[in-house]
This record gives C-alpha cells, sequence and structure tokens, in this order.
C-alpha cells in the first residue's frame, strides 16, 4: 500500500519536520501511525516529500524525518475542468469526492437554471467552502499531490466565457431534439483545456444549451443510460483520462 498522504502549508526542508494540528491528530490517532512508517508530505499543488515518522507523541504531534529531497509533478498536458450543476443535498459532496479520486483537475459549481439547490449568501458559503474541504480530504485519500480547485460558484454567462477559451468544450446532453456525438469518439486535442459541462437532474435548459453552443461547445452523450447529475462527471472524467493517456 502506498504510504498516506498529509498535506502542510509549505513543505520543509530539512531532517526533521512536527506534523500537528488536525492533520498531525489524523495521523496519530486515526491512521495510528508509528516510528519507522512512511508519510508523504504535500502542500497540495503539486509539491510533495517523502519521508518517515521518527517518533509520535500524544494525540496530535508526529515527527517526520527524511524530508531534504522535494519534487514536483508538473500539470498535466491535457488538463480536465468538470462544470458541476448543484445537485440536491449531500450528492454534490459525493460528486466532488468521486471526480477528485478519479483525477479531475478543477471543478466550476454552476447555478443552473433548472438546479433546485440555491447558493445564495451565507448558505453558499458554507455549500463551497465543504466542496473545498472535500476536495482536499479526497485528494490526501487517493493519494494525489496536486488537488484540484474548487471555483467560486458561476453563472450560465461565465460558464459560457470558460467553455469559449478551452481547446475542447462540450455540454453532457441527451436530447432527441438536440443531436449529440459520443463522448468516447469526438476529437480530443492532445494538451490544452478540456471543460466539461454536467447539467442539473431536470437537464440543461435550451436556452442555456444555445449559449453554449454559441460559445464553442459540442453536445455530447456518455452512453444509451442516463446517468445522475452526482455520478455523470465521474464517468466522463474517467473515460477522459482514458481517452487522453493520463491512465496509460
Amino acid at each position: 500500500m502506498t504510504a498516506p498522504v498529509f498535506v502542510v502549508d509549505q513543505l520543509p526542508q530539512g531532517p526533521g519536520f512536527v506534523l500537528d494540528g488536525p492533520e498531525g491528530r489524523h495521523a496519530v490517532s486515526v491512521k495510528r501511525l508509528r516510528a519507522g512508517e512512511d508519510v508523504v508530505l504535500t502542500d497540495g499543488r503539486g509539491r510533495w516529500a517523502e519521508g518517515v515518522v521518527t517518533a509520535a507523541e500524544g494525540k496530535d504531534r508526529l515527527t517526520v524525518g527524511g524530508l531534504e529531497t522535494v519534487h514536483e509533478e508538473p500539470s498535466a498536458a491535457a488538463r480536465i475542468t468538470v462544470v458541476q450543476a448543484l445537485p440536491k443535498g449531500d450528492r454534490g459532496e459525493l460528486a466532488v469526492e468521486t471526480m477528485t479520486e478519479t483525477g479531475v483537475d478543477a471543478i466550476v459549481p454552476w447555478q443552473a437554471a433548472r438546479c433546485i439547490t440555491q447558493w445564495k449568501g451565507e448558505r453558499g458559503l458554507k455549500s463551497l467552502a465543504k466542496w473545498r474541504a472535500t476536495a482536499r480530504e479526497a485528494g490526501k485519500q487517493s493519494r494525489r499531490v496536486r488537488f484540484p480547485d474548487v471555483a467560486d460558484a458561476a453563472t450560465t454567462r461565465q460558464v459560457a466565457a470558460l467553455l469559449a477559451t478551452a481547446d475542447f468544450a462540450a455540454v453532457l446532453h441527451e436530447d432527441r431534439d438536440h443531436p449529440s456525438e459520443p463522448l468516447a469518439t469526438v476529437p480530443l486535442p492532445a494538451e490544452g483545456e478540456i471543460v466539461l459541462v454536467v447539467g442539473p437532474e431536470g437537464g440543461v435548459s435550451p436556452e442555456e444549451l444555445a449559449v453554449f453552443a454559441e460559445a464553442g461547445a459540442r453536445i455530447c452523450r456518455l452512453g444509451r443510460s442516463v446517468l445522475r447529475t452526482s455520478t455523470a462527471g465521474t464517468a466522463a472524467t474517467a473515460l477522459l483520462l482514458g481517452r487522453t493517456g493520463r491512465w496509460s
């Protein structure tokens, strides 16, 4: 099994480092790490270092040695962003969790016209904070050292602007009145920004489709079955990671 990952604000460079606070508590009290076990420290932005536990003290203090070499994971040549319409309840966190574990690079919450959930005021700030915390924890769980960016909630016009600057842009949509292409075979760039829009349970509205098409997005489908909004982004991310060679 690969070494567990813990997040630090700034990677240390030296013979020893004390991991304390919430991360230290997780390492000592939850993971129950002891001297001699391997760990990975990361800033979540691609920089990481391997170390060995030299001591575990109390309930939240871990001393790590052997951190002299700091590595950096390069950004992917083909970067995948999923624009995720806001699902109901905790299905938003589920979408963020599974997309992060799969390997998405960025997530943009989208307040689509047919979303039942509304991010307004304090509630919106709390929901966004939950999405970002979920991405961080899922990044650690899946042993990533470059966590996905979770942007501020976007309007339809802001999403359209993002699509217009992408090297490949698509909207997942299944409607007999709007011919779609299979995402499994549509031509993809070898590098650059790939942006995919996942609509709400009620689907992307005709007005939104028109705005996105004008911005250059293609209308695509995953397969014969219709997925929930909280799982479609994960399935699409896996497909794109395979097609762009990142899973080879």
